[in-house]
């Protein structure tokens, strides 16, 4: 009966969303409940996740080397690291473990683990592996980089000595999480070092332990009895998978839960007139641009890449369809990374485009923007045709699924695309490294990952400055470089940023010290109280 709290109360929720009829007027007092589209979860190996809704969980049952605070998302602070630090070489770095840490399991958490969940994620190799590999690890050498020196001591040693603010950003990654060796070799298969129990099982030092999880349906988290932050507020937390916005508000006027994640900006204004309820805006990572294929004439032309940065209605859409939810965002970096800018030189200006490309002789011409059946995207695809036909140049719309777009993008087949990019781990480099940085530019190099090279743009302006800025020790000078790459990149790249997503959640009054994580994190909701 060790659970029968967590199962009655569990089964009471369950009962809420699953009953037509109004069940009760609000949620259990120490409970979170969680309204939101949890089916992009593949795995809850934090070796292999690699989507939103799987970090946001992982991020709450796992802890990290070097970790955010949720109150400010800003400075790294120590986790299951107390201290670090590198040595002269530039590429030894040297972290004490904190000391009398338990896993969900019971067992302590020592060096041997931290080095064992790093290895593990170079070696399985699964979708995250990079951020890990990019410092010169491989299954062949990881064993004899990242290794225990002492019970409570891991040394690291990388290819080449970067920039320190960038290993630490990398190492708050999920990727880098920290998981109980015992339990997960006690459940290896084949020597997959417990990945197939990992996917929906739970290993972590983490605030939460994994109770249930039902796939694209719902999961169930219990507070730890002895967390090393201190216990949780909230003893549980109870996310479910509701796919419509207007369900999610149903349930959250109700009373019925305490967080709708996924609301529209319909939803959102349905409910401005609600006191019980309250908006908290929250700026992500997202960027949505717009790229021209440098393969492509006339897109390759400066002059057609200068008119088309005045072609598109930044303040007309974020103040119609998209408001509330995206705000004009003119550079690769989001607000809230190192060095990020916030100049916006571009805006409509179809008369100024037109003397543009009049000027360099470019003849009326016709291309196609490639763009996934997302009717966000639809929506934004169709206000750039229609400011781009006010200057004479005739778009058409290339609609497909996600796969089918984006495998045009990659194999460089597109004319013009529209889409979003989101960074992968808290540093500058995770976007200036595909904005900003195109290794080799020939179709043979196929550098996918890469949106310089998928738009064949050979990035030369920028390349030299991108590689230095990863490699500057000194944090103010490090800005001050990425702050040149976005100026030079906002001028003359075939990129054109527009927006920065604004994630909208509703939540009851009651609820206090929600995080999503902002632009360079995902949620906690460990430091959430009601």
């Amino acid at each position: 009966m060790k659970h029968a709290g967590l199962l009655a109360a569990s089964a009471a929720i369950a009962l809420a969303f699953s009953t037509p009829g109004h069940v009760f007027a609000e949620t259990p007092a120490d409970t979170l409940v969680i309204a939101d589209k949890i089916d992009d979860i593949v795995s809850l190996d934090p070796a292999e996740s690699f989507e939103f809704s799987g970090n946001d969980m992982l991020n709450n049952i796992y802890d990290t080397l070097v970790e955010l605070d949720p109150a400010d998302l800003g400075p790294l602070v120590p986790g299951l690291a107390e201290s670090w630090e590198l040595a002269d070489d530039g590429v030894t770095y040297t972290f004490q473990i904190r000391q009398g840490v338990k896993f969900e399991s019971g067992n302590e958490m020592t060096a041997e683990d931290a080095a064992f969940s790093l290895q593990r994620a170079v070696i399985l190799d699964k979708t995250p592996s990079f951020i890990l590999d990019q410092f010169g690890f491989t299954a062949d050498n990881v064993a004899e980089k990242i290794k225990a020196t002492g019970d409570y001591e891991l040394t690291i040693v990388t290819d080449k000595p970067y920039a320190p603010s960038f290993f630490y950003n990398c190492l708050t990654a999920g990727v880098a999480a920290i998981v109980d060796k015992e339990a997960a070799m006690a459940n290896e298969v084949d020597g997959d070092m417990g990945h197939e129990w990992l996917k929906s099982n739970s290993a972590g030092t983490g605030a939460y332990n994994l109770r249930s999880y039902k796939p694209s349906e719902s999961y169930v988290l219990e507070a730890k009895d002895e967390y090393w932050r201190g216990t949780p507020a909230l003893k549980r937390v109870f996310l479910r998978h509701v796919a419509e916005p207007a369900t999610q508000r149903l349930l959250l006027e109700k009373g019925d839960i305490d967080i709708a994640r996924k609301l529209t900006p319909v939803d959102i204004e349905g409910i401005a007139d609600n006191g019980d309820v309250k908006v908290v805006d929250e700026v992500k990572g997202r960027i949505m641009y717009v790229s021209l294929n440098q393969k492509k004439e006339p897109l390759n032309n400066p002059a057609v890449i200068e008119a088309f940065k005045y072609l598109i209605d930044y303040e007309g859409m974020s103040s119609t369809f998209l408001k509330g939810q995206y705000r004009t965002h003119q550079s690769f970096l989001p607000a809230g990374f190192l060095g990020a800018i916030e100049d916006t030189p571009y805006s409509l200006d179809v008369e100024k485009a037109k003397a543009i490309l009049d000027e360099a002789g470019v003849e009326p011409f016709t291309f196609l923007i490639y763009v996934r059946n997302d009717q966000e995207r639809l929506d934004m695809a169709q206000s750039f045709q229609s400011t781009l036909a006010q200057a004479g140049i005739t778009a058409e719309l290339r609609v497909g699924t996600g796969s089918e777009i984006l495998g045009e993008y990659r194999a460089r087949n597109h004319d013009v695309y529209l889409g979003a990019w989101g960074p992968d781990y808290p540093d500058p480099h995770t976007n200036a490294d595909t904005f900003a940085r195109n290794p080799g530019n020939a179709d043979e190099d196929a550098n996918t990952g890469i949106l310089a090279w998928r738009n064949a743009w050979e990035a030369k302006e920028v390349n030299d400055l991108t590689n230095a800025a990863v490699l500057e020790k000194d944090s103010e000078k490090r800005a001050v470089l990425y702050e040149d790459i976005q100026r030079t990149h906002q001028e003359v790249s075939p990129f054109m940023p527009m927006f920065q997503q604004i994630q909208q959640v509703a939540m009851q009054n009651s609820v206090e010290g929600f995080s999503q994580g902002g632009s360079i994190h995902s949620a906690f909701y460990w430091a959430t109280t009601k």
